[in-house]
């Protein structure tokens, strides 16, 4: 038997179907997470029903999605096309974007809690963030990675 002729349950996902299905399954999480909260400020009877029935089917549908996605599998750095493949600097510039936002969402955090437990929790969470993101930067500069933007020198003395 051929590619895609026997049971689809035991045929490999293409790439637009994973990304297709990651993407719906990751919006979905967002909605199960949002909708309830828009629940509570339903006021009409029949509306509250319909909205708990679309948080219900959002949570069905999450556990058939999340046994249908595959966990990724690990690449070999040599199958990747060299215009396909993504350089390290740039992964590096991504996740040190990822990890200064992931600072200032703590600190945010952190400053409006009241509760001491939750305000440490955030504090935590800040202070291993910070230590990656020094890891980071000295990486970048190790590597020449780092692209500083236009530096301001003083040229009153000539």
């Amino acid at each position: 038997m051929g590619i895609l002729s026997g049971n689809p349950k035991e045929e490999p996902m293409h790439y637009g179907e994973l990304f297709g299905t990651w993407s719906y399954l990751t919006t979905t999480k967002g909605l199960i997470a949002c909708h309830p909260t828009m629940l509570n400020h339903t006021g009409d009877k029949d509306f509250h029903t319909l909205l708990v029935e679309v948080i219900n089917q959002g949570k069905q549908e999450l556990d058939q999605l999340e046994s249908l996605l595959p966990e990724r599998p690990k690449a070999n750095l040599e199958d990747i096309p060299v215009g396909a493949r993504l350089q390290d600097p740039e992964i590096s510039a991504s996740v040190t974007i990822d990890i200064n936002a992931g600072l200032v969402a703590c600190s945010q955090i952190r400053g409006q809690c009241i509760r001491e437990d939750i305000a440490q929790m955030f504090a935590q969470f800040h202070t291993n963030k910070a230590a990656l993101g020094a890891d980071f930067l000295r990486l970048n500069k190790e590597k020449g990675w780092l692209v500083p933007p236009p530096l301001h020198i003083n040229k009153t003395s000539m």
